[in-house]
């Protein structure tokens, strides 16, 4: 009788899955752009209507469902009949199922998170502390990818730099692994060291041993430099970024400064809803950013009023550490003329992954449902935003000068 109620809970849980998932976009707990985005705003595609046209299940009839799903029901029973070692676990199967389901739809970015991996994914962005290496990392790729270090942290210290692949683990080869499994390998207790198989461009895998700590997700540091330029360094795209923002410029602006300096080297990105306050107080008005979608229709997404810094002569600092929302800022930027970008080619990351919790508290969807467009319509996925001024940090900085830092300062008061 309970395999039975298993059976007709599962099938009603997969068809909601299939049937929400087109209409769903306005009840979602937050839309990530690099993981991140906030915004809950979302066009879909246009559907027949009449299920005899179209194979979406989301359109299908009961019957088509129930024929449709014949061979997974098939499948579900000869493994309760047949597998070797009984009794199952009817909910890591039902777990592995939706999981499959996205894969099969080839795209990197759309993924299945179980309960634990829901509660741990944003972490970062809501200012909570946490204990691992402290790095932003993609996990879409075929390993775990380093986007860039915390600023202090392990993975810094440890000598870790953006592109950075993380190929095996304590000696265990991550080959094959699912990107969040691996991200959850990184993580562990403060105090314990793990041991990362690193694949560097130009050099032979090596490995770095990382002793974890507690992290703490810094969000921005703000100062007057000697030049009198203004000088703000953003670390993330979080729950208090906007705030923070604002309350560091409204500072620096009382001082008077001749210019200032937006530096974007290293962060990974984080809320759309904050990207858009952020551009916003550097540009006044207009489009900074478009959000396009599958059927080819998009959302247009302008500044926002009441900016503390829109007519001050700036300079964004960029590298291949800078993604997500990060180039989302510096793209409306460099599009509007509003200011030079300085470094090298940002990391590019263009798409939006929408994540939706899932019922009875099962983890959540990541799926992508869109790609932005900088305000001239430039599309930066896997391609990234290329400096106005390209200054390069040579691999052997050993007088440790900042030259893309320096670089800024020398275009703001020339």
């Amino acid at each position: 009788m309970k395999s039975k109620t298993w059976l007709v809970a599962l099938s009603l849980f997969i068809g909601l899955i299939l049937i929400t998932g087109a209409c769903s976009a306005g009840f979602i707990a937050g839309r990530f752009l690099l993981p991140a985005s906030s915004n809950p705003t979302a066009l879909l595609p246009n559907v027949d209507v009449n299920p005899q046209n179209s194979t979406d299940p989301s359109v299908a009839t009961p019957q088509d469902l129930e024929t449709l799903f014949k061979p997974f029901w098939q499948s579900w029973d000869l493994v309760h009949q047949k597998f070797v070692d009984q009794p199952v676990d009817d909910e890591l199967l039902m777990q592995g199922a939706i999981r499959g389901m996205l894969e099969s739809l080839g795209d990197q970015h759309t993924s299945y998170l179980d309960p634990a991996q829901f509660e741990t994914s944003n972490a970062h962005l809501q200012g909570e502390e946490y204990e691992g290496i402290g790095a932003w990392v993609d996990i879409s790729g075929d390993y775990l990818t380093i986007i860039s270090p915390m600023p202090g942290s392990p993975a810094e210290e440890a000598g870790l730099k953006p592109n950075d692949q993380v190929i095996a683990i304590d000696g265990e080869d991550m080959t094959g692994i699912d990107g969040e499994l691996v991200r959850q390998k990184v993580i562990g207790p403060r105090g314990s060291t793990v041991t990362l198989t690193i694949s560097r461009s130009g050099k032979e895998p090596f490995d770095v041993n990382v002793k974890r700590a507690s992290i703490t997700v810094p969000t921005l540091e703000s100062k007057i430099l000697d030049q009198n330029i203004a000088y703000v360094q953003l670390f993330t795209f979080g729950d208090t970024t906007s705030t923070d923002l604002r309350n560091a410029l409204k500072d620096l602006m009382a001082q008077k400064p001749d210019g200032l300096i937006l530096d974007l080297r290293n962060n990974g990105g984080g809320y759309l809803d904050t990207a858009i306050d952020v551009v916003s107080q550097f540009i006044g008005d207009g489009v900074v950013m478009y959000e396009q979608y599958g059927d080819g229709s998009r959302v247009t997404f302008s500044a926002r009023k009441g900016g503390l810094a829109t007519d001050i002569p700036m300079v964004v600092l960029i590298n291949g550490g800078s993604a997500s929302a990060s180039e989302i800022v510096a793209g409306a930027i460099q599009d509007r003329g509003r200011g030079l970008l300085v470094g090298v080619t940002s990391y590019g990351k263009g798409s939006v992954q929408e994540y939706t919790p899932l019922l009875n508290d099962e983890g959540a969807i990541r799926v992508t449902i869109a790609r932005w467009l900088t305000p001239n319509e430039r599309q930066i996925h896997e391609i990234g935003l290329d400096p106005d001024v390209k200054v390069e940090i040579p691999e052997d900085n050993s007088s440790g000068t900042d030259i893309q830092l320096e670089k800024a300062i020398e275009l703001l008061t020339q």
